[in-house]
């Protein structure tokens, strides 16, 4: 008489994948802490304490100009750190070393792989997010104790690139997409949504662009905890928005990978 298995549930695995990719980044992860918050890094010197020494305070209100964009880079390099880490090795798993394809060979499905992979992406944007906070703090651009309720800000920013990002990750026949991305969608939302300046500055058009942007929302919660000018509202309204991204990105990115990988 034949004996059946009854085969988990997808995405009860998840943590095998996750310790897949922990496997791998124990290697390496002395690099990649260092890459990761040293652009992010300079960007505070030269733009806090640099620039920031010939920037008329009035138009920022009470903190100086390091105090407001140090909170802002927090969130940026959330992003820069998601994106990064949503995109080739997303390809690389997918089409040239194809490690989802030997995990779906393993009782793991789709589910499993995409938690898997993302979980270990926001670790990876809670390392540079706490690296950064600490050497900001270091630095005095934060001296705010609410730095510690903006490390988990920033990771939620992070985590709502992380997801889309998988997505159109697995939609990409090339990598040709990743430079279009990084082009006209990172480095614009990296300058114009409010890390180094307030996006009120902008022209009315370009403001609302700037406001429903993702990024935004990040810069916004991660500099209202830190300034401690965040409101109730506006924090839930932020976190929410982020939420949305996230949760909508990964039904898309189940939804591509399954498309890719199964059918």
């Amino acid at each position: 008489m034949a004996t059946t298995h009854a085969q988990p549930r997808e995405g009860r695995m998840a943590g095998r994948a996750f310790a897949y990719w922990l496997t791998n980044y124990r290697r390496v992860w002395q690099g990649t802490i260092i890459s990761g918050f040293l652009g992010p890094l300079f960007f505070l010197v030269a733009m806090g304490f640099g620039l920031g020494s010939l920037v008329d305070g009035d138009g920022l209100a009470a903190p100086g100009y390091v105090e407001f964009i140090a909170p802002g880079i927090l969130a940026a390099q959330a992003m820069q750190t998601a994106v990064g880490e949503s995109t080739f090795p997303v390809m690389g798993a997918l089409k040239w070393q194809r490690q989802y394809h030997a995990m779906l060979a393993a009782p793991l499905g789709v589910a499993d792989l995409v938690l898997g992979h993302v979980a270990f992406v926001a670790m990876r944007v809670a390392i540079t997010s706490v690296a950064f906070a600490v050497v900001a703090v270091a630095l005095g651009a934060i001296t705010s104790w609410w730095v510690l309720l903006a490390v988990p800000a920033a990771m939620l920013t992070g985590l709502a690139f992380t997801t889309p990002v998988f997505a159109f990750a697995a939609r990409q026949d090339n990598d040709a997409g990743f430079n279009v991305l990084f082009r006209f969608v990172v480095m614009p939302m990296f300058l114009f949504s409010g890390t180094f300046f307030p996006v009120s500055q902008l022209p009315g058009v370009l403001e609302a662009v700037a406001m429903a942007t993702p990024l935004w929302h990040g810069v916004e919660l991660c500099r209202g905890l830190v300034l401690g000018t965040a409101t109730a509202a506006g924090s839930i309204g932020h976190v929410a928005y982020l939420a949305l991204w996230a949760v909508g990105g990964l039904w898309l990115a189940f939804a591509s990978f399954r498309k890719r990988l199964v059918t």
